[in-house]
Order: structure tokens, then C-alpha cells, then sequence
């Protein structure tokens, strides 16, 4: 339970933050005429999350572990990443713009695609954040945490399409979204010292 706990708070607090990827599955909810036609962009962003989470998880792990030097050199800059990407996310003014006109499955497709696989922010998010906090972990513990970080990420898209399509008239959305901020940034906070007391 302590590694599937672990698996869903860090993978909750790294994808909470409403960045590009986030903002365009928020934002297909609100400007698609039915949530059913929203859905390929969000199958798009959840598949290539977990292809990027399994990457992640058992390519750099496999190789890591194998090197205990490097694996506590790569934890170490990962914490302060971590606290990097707090205090980034904590200062940040999250803007969306909800007149977009309604996109076509094959462009939703391609663009949840590009913000996925294409952005630095959350390639460093993955491979940097989540690949190194598996490091922890091995055999059937390392298989618990890449599944619960995956179901987050796949729940978490649908539930912002579905916010995305509840909250679209909502007058204060930008004082939610700087809220919703925060918070991430207080749970990655916690990750970076659970780490650390972990490391050393």
C-alpha cells in the first residue's frame, strides 16, 4: 500500500499543474460540442503518458540500478528538481483560453501527441521525476508503482474533460486554477523530502 500511495500522490502532484497538456484536454472538454468527441485527445495524452511512464520506469531503472553511484547521483538531482519544479509551478500564472474552435479527432489526435511526447516540461516530469523515484523499488513493488502512476494519469485526463465540460461558464476559473497550483506544488514538496529521506 506505502508504494501504490507513493506511486499516486507523486504521479497526482507532477500532472495536476494545468501546463499545455493539461490545458488542451481541459479546454477540449469545454469547446467540443459532446464529451464523447473529446475523448481522442484524451486516450491520446493517457496512452502516450503511459508509454512514457513505462519508459521511464523500466528503462532507466533496469540501468540505474545497476549502478549505485549514478543512481544516488540521478535521485540527488532529481529532488532538487523536484524543488525546482515546486517553487516553479507554486509562482506560476496559469491562462486558457476557452474560445478555441471545436478541433477534428485527427487534429486532436496530433496535437495531444505533440504537447505529450514533445514537451520538454513533461519529459523532464517522467523520465526525471517519476523514472527516478521508481528507483526505489524493484520486482513485483516496481510493477505496483508504474500501475498506479498510470491509472492516475488516465483517470486524470478524463476527470479534466470532464471538468473541462461542467466548469466551461465557471466566472472564476482562474482563481481554481492558481489553487489547483498550489496544492501540486505543496505535494511535490513532499515527494522531493520523502526522497531525500529515503537517499540519505
Amino acid at each position: 500500500m506505502d508504494v501504490i500511495l507513493h506511486g499516486i500522490i507523486l504521479a497526482f502532484g507532477l500532472i495536476l499543474p494545468l501546463g499545455v497538456q493539461n490545458v488542451f484536454i481541459f479546454t477540449q472538454g469545454a469547446t467540443q460540442h459532446t464529451r464523447r468527441k473529446a475523448i481522442p485527445a484524451v486516450v491520446t495524452a493517457a496512452a502516450c503518458d503511459t508509454l512514457l511512464i513505462l519508459i521511464a520506469i523500466f528503462g532507466l531503472s533496469f540501468i540505474l540500478l545497476q549502478h549505485e553511484t549514478l543512481r544516488t547521483v540521478v535521485m540527488s538531482v532529481g529532488i532538487f528538481f523536484l524543488l525546482y519544479m515546486a517553487y516553479s509551478i507554486w509562482h506560476a500564472t496559469p491562462s486558457m483560453n476557452m474560445n478555441e474552435e471545436a478541433l477534428s479527432t485527427k487534429k486532436q489526435i496530433m496535437f495531444a501527441a505533440s504537447v505529450s511526447i514533445l514537451n520538454p516540461h513533461a519529459l523532464l516530469d517522467i523520465v526525471g521525476v517519476i523514472g527516478t523515484s521508481a528507483l526505489a523499488y524493484d520486482g513485483t513493488k516496481l510493477f505496483l508503482f508504474a500501475t498506479a502512476c498510470i491509472i492516475v494519469s488516465w483517470i486524470w485526463f478524463f476527470a479534466l474533460m470532464l471538468a473541462g465540460s461542467y466548469l466551461k461558464t465557471l466566472r472564476h476559473a482562474q482563481t481554481v486554477l492558481v489553487r489547483i497550483n498550489k496544492c501540486s506544488a505543496l505535494f511535490i514538496v513532499g515527494m522531493a523530502l520523502y526522497l531525500a529521506i529515503g537517499l540519505f
